[in-house]
């Protein structure tokens, strides 16, 4: 059995996690701010579909991606090194969650509910939240082909979902991610579950107890929460080309 927490209740030790499923640490509570927050620096997060109470989880081994770990295919370096799209940061967040929360093929629900947007949304006026956005197009003509959201913490970024309208964009996404946050002195991407997406593009799995001690010392540092310049991992390719 996990405990149900209640709003005054702490999460209990994530050593005290189930095996299977794997992670599985507490139900209940709520999606505040400060709760999120402080699962966030213990390594918990929250993921349930519609119907289910709250649940939070913390996996033992944790998946991870060092920024320069990074895979970059021969196809998608050329795509980098193609001027054709535009990278935004922090310009569109809501549009991005709810590409995110949309029905995909093969998988018509999505654990990304109206109460998970409303409250990340809260983080990203925080400055806590973040997005980054793949664009085509320019003016009144510019569309959102894909992107990814998360939160970041001191030097972590809690990587939560992406999503891709077209082929690799996502991808973009996340590379110019991956070099925007080496610029700042980011530590790890939390990336949560293993998935053969996941391990196609460099993440891999540490145990628990050692993903633990790095958030120890990763979210007592580096920048304090602010919205990020929404230009500011544009051409970060282009101009290494």
């Amino acid at each position: 059995m996990i405990p149900w927490l209640t709003q005054s209740h702490q999460f209990p030790p994530v050593d005290s996690a189930l095996a299977e499923p794997n992670g599985l640490l507490a139900a209940g509570g709520d999606l505040g701010v400060e709760r999120l927050l402080a699962a966030y620096r213990c390594g918990i997060f929250p993921w349930y579909s519609p119907g289910e109470p709250l649940l939070w989880w913390s996996p033992d081994p944790r998946m991870v991606l060092f920024p320069n770990e990074l895979k970059i295919s021969r196809s998608l370096a050329r795509t980098l090194r193609r001027a054709g799209y535009t990278i935004c940061l922090d310009s569109a967040f809501d549009l991005v969650m709810a590409a995110c929360a949309a029905p995909r093929k093969g998988n018509p629900g999505t654990w990304i509910s109206p109460e998970m947007q409303t409250a990340y949304l809260r983080l990203h006026e925080l400055g806590y939240g973040h997005s980054v956005e793949t664009w085509v197009g320019e003016g009144d003509r510019k569309v959102l082909i894909g992107g990814l959201y998360g939160v970041a913490i001191g030097r972590v970024f809690y990587g939560e979902s992406m999503f891709a309208r077209v082929s690799d964009a996502s991808k973009i996404a996340l590379a110019h991610l991956c070099r925007w946050l080496e610029k700042r002195g980011f530590a790890v991407i939390d990336c949560q579950m293993n998935t053969a997406h996941l391990v196609s593009l460099g993440a891999r799995e540490i145990p628990r107890h050692e993903f633990l001690a790095g958030l120890a010392r990763w979210t007592g540092s580096g920048d304090a929460a602010e919205r990020w310049p929404q230009d500011a991992a544009n051409g970060l390719f282009h101009q290494a080309s």
